[in-house]
């Protein structure tokens, strides 16, 4: 990961370059998969479980897989 100048993390950027790249690159990218994957038991779990909707669970699980991918 890059360091900022301020000496933080700057994960906005991390996450903007990541998604850029997965649009860019499609299945090539190393972070599509993994965040597809995520998506898919998201939106299982949402399917399963009466308080969370298929859509809302697709994007939480989408979006635990890529911030995985980025913390890494």
């Amino acid at each position: 990961m890059r360091e900022p100048e301020n000496g933080g993390s700057d994960w906005t950027a991390e996450f903007k370059e990541e998604i850029s790249g997965m649009a860019k690159e499609g299945m090539n990218h190393p972070s599509t998969k993994p965040v597809l994957t995520g998506a898919a038991i998201g939106a299982a779990a949402g399917l399963l479980l009466p308080v969370v909707s298929w859509p809302l669970g697709l994007i939480a699980g989408a979006s635990f897989a890529l911030y995985q991918r980025i913390k890494k």
